[in-house]
């Protein structure tokens, strides 16, 4: 899920199935995010670390700036790669702070739709959570134009 953190709207959504290695699906959703908008940072938490999600995001897709904790993985070794590195050096904690708000638009979501899926196929459950990120937005605009009218 891409969000928002100021909004809470979510902009791009991969749909697998889970529990799974969360990592390879961050370049799909970010791209799919950047198709009309340029993003200045991009904040993730440990489970993205890799350094191609680091380097594909800078350099390919535009972003200024990847905030993602480096995953040590059990050994205490520095990383090797340049922008994990960079991450590992100069962590900017005040600037991660804010990915709570993306988790805090997990647990709204969770509150008002609920957690569990209706569907019984794969296929179906996919549309069925594409159609929970549409509904989500929706409710967001939905208080936004309450708030501006009331």
């Amino acid at each position: 899920m891409l969000c928002h953190t100021r909004s809470y709207l979510w902009l791009a959504a991969d749909v697998a199935r889970g529990p799974g290695y969360d990592c390879p699906h961050l370049i799909p959703v970010v791209a799919q995010g950047s198709i009309d908008l340029v993003w200045d940072r991009i904040l993730a938490d440990a489970a993205y670390d890799s350094e191609a999600n680091h380097r594909v995001c800078r350099e390919t897709l535009g972003v200024r700036s990847t905030v993602i904790p480096v995953n040590s993985r059990g050994h205490r070794r520095w990383p090797k790669g340049v922008y994990r590195r960079q991450m590992r050096c100069r962590f900017p904690r005040h600037v991660y702070g804010h990915r709570a708000h993306a988790e805090g638009s997990f647990s709204l979501h969770k509150r008002v739709l609920g957690s569990a899926l209706r569907n019984r196929t794969e296929s179906t459950r996919a549309i069925e959570c594409l159609f929970r990120v549409l509904t989500h937005n929706v409710m967001i605009l939905a208080l936004l134009l309450i708030e501006l009218f009331y």
